[in-house]
């Protein structure tokens, strides 16, 4: 397949639209943004897509939870539609707004090919505050996340104030089991954050950042890989830049961490 087809879910607050389309164009697909309302009223097709973002925002500004309304409305309208992307062996990536989406959606954690059952909750951020910071992430090589393959550890940025990952200990229990943790928070030096802020932002439990579903498919994360689109984004570009010239090299030599992530999904799609 050459043309990767990537449909960007925008409307009703979501803001991230237009910088996580020009991400995908970056990692090599075609990325397309989408009101949802056309995918509701037919205007656009989800067949015609092999991947799709809901993306980052503030869907109708939180006013019942974050991503609550979102979630709701695309369930009761093309819920069957959106299941049947999935069983056709489509990738469905959920950036912040759009990872609150998908777990009331139930499309994460999936266990059993469940993609309907609410389990797991992002709620308000144990420091009471909304956080727009960079944040050190690192994976897991064990999970079978598409996006995260081949990458050991990410800076990225959040931007929220409900991003605290909650399950009750059973769940946790197996999401951790079964290496659907695909994305912690971390500590500089890249062991893991343990709870500690504000290198875990918001309290999440095990520092869980991002999760998958079992196929590794469908995934879910608070920070924002789109954001970090060229090296400049990185709040210390100028001192990487100024090491890299001492290297004799130049940091626009390799995509950024965030693109290879997408890079990851497009190349999946064209090997599938």
């Amino acid at each position: 397949m050459s043309d990767v087809n990537v449909l960007i879910l925008a409307g009703y607050g979501l803001n991230c639209d237009n910088e996580t389309a020009h991400a995908f164009a970056l990692a090599g697909a075609r990325a397309q943004v989408v009101h949802m309302n056309a995918l509701i009223n037919g205007e656009a097709r989800l067949e015609d897509f092999q991947i799709m973002v809901f993306i980052g925002g503030f869907s109708w500004a939180d006013d019942h939870g974050a991503g609550v309304v979102q979630a709701v409305r695309l369930k009761t309208n093309i819920g069957e539609r959106i299941l049947d992307f999935v069983d056709r062996g489509n990738l469905i990536l959920g950036i912040c707004n759009g990872f609150q989406a998908l777990v009331n959606f139930g499309l994460l954690p999936g266990f059993d090919q469940d993609y309907t059952r609410r389990s797991i909750a992002l709620t308000y951020n144990d420091c009471g505050n909304f956080r727009d910071q960079w944040v050190y992430l690192k994976t897991n090589p064990a999970s079978a996340c598409v996006f995260t393959r081949g990458i050991k550890a990410a800076e990225f940025p959040v931007r929220h104030g409900e991003g605290k990952f909650y399950a009750d200990e059973a769940t946790l229990e197996r999401l951790l089991a079964d290496n659907q943790v695909a994305l912690q928070y971390a500590r500089p030096d890249g062991n893991p954050a343990d709870g500690c802020f504000p290198y875990n932002p918001n309290g999440s439990l095990h520092d869980i950042a991002g999760i998958c579903d079992p196929t590794g498919r469908i995934f879910g994360l608070m920070p924002h890989p789109e954001a970090y689109h060229h090296w400049t984004n990185h709040p210390d570009w100028t001192r990487v830049h100024q090491a890299a010239r001492r290297q004799g090299r130049s940091p626009a030599d390799s995509p950024t961490v965030g693109i290879r992530m997408l890079q990851n999904a497009v190349n999946h799609v064209r090997c599938a």
